[in-house]
């Protein structure tokens, strides 16, 4: 199978799921995770269709960048350092990994430098291990409106990584819960603060997510293969 066919095999899924739970499929995007991927993978993964590509490294994402370019978005996913944030801001078109206020106001102030407003996505780590970032769920109202007042980031949902499990449908609750948590977020009318995304499923437990509200699916191995670290 190659690079094109994994991708549209996913694509299918991900327009099958979305009819199957009474969705538009045009509500979900795709994050092609590109970790440890080729330049000449994510070129063939740009030319079977992909828009978003998904890096959990800045340095890593630099690299690829110079060489790809900005013919499709970056998005930022994995865990990021407040030092890193002018690079960040620099690189990335979206942030699904924001935690903390200090971070925010890092890429509040590059953005800011850089007379931009940056899309972000609150980070909740709704599954409690230690071993994943992420704020409290029990925290996140007083985040939000904290960083609500920062004039250079867009607040646009909210993202989560549930534990890993053999059977996706035990990845549901996780999924729930943070549908659940944006509902009672959106409830309280936070000024400036929009949140219509929410960034959760991954290779294994995408339909699942998608079937809880997901519009922003991260797949990484089931486009590109299992990773060679």
């Amino acid at each position: 199978m190659t690079i094109a066919d994994n991708l549209a095999s996913i694509q299918e899924r991900i327009s099958k799921a979305a009819l199957r739970a009474g969705r538009n499929p045009a509500e979900i995007r795709l994050v092609a995770v590109s970790k440890t991927v080729s330049a000449e993978n994510i070129q063939q993964a740009i030319a079977a269709g992909v828009t978003i590509l998904g890096e959990n490294y800045v340095q890593e994402a630099r690299n690829k960048i110079a060489r790809v370019g900005s013919q499709v978005a970056w998005h930022f996913i994995g865990h990021l350092q407040s030092n890193k944030a002018r690079n960040a801001v620099d690189l990335f078109s979206m942030i699904h990994s924001v935690d903390r206020l200090s971070l925010a106001e890092a890429l509040d102030e590059e953005a800011n430098r850089q007379g931009k407003i940056l899309p972000v996505l609150i980070q909740v780590n709704i599954s409690g291990e230690e071993s994943k970032s992420g704020i409290d769920p029990q925290e996140t109202l007083q985040l939000l409106q904290r960083i609500a007042g920062l004039q250079h980031l867009s607040i646009q949902g909210l993202m989560t990584m549930p534990p890993w499990f053999e059977d996706p449908e035990d990845a549901r609750p996780y999924f729930i819960a943070l549908r659940k948590l944006r509902e009672e977020l959106s409830r309280e009318k936070i000024p400036g603060v929009a949140l219509q995304e929410l960034s959760m499923g991954m290779s294994g437990d995408f339909e699942v997510a998608i079937n809880e509200g997901a519009t922003l699916v991260r797949i990484g191995t089931a486009i590109f293969g299992p990773r060679n670290y």
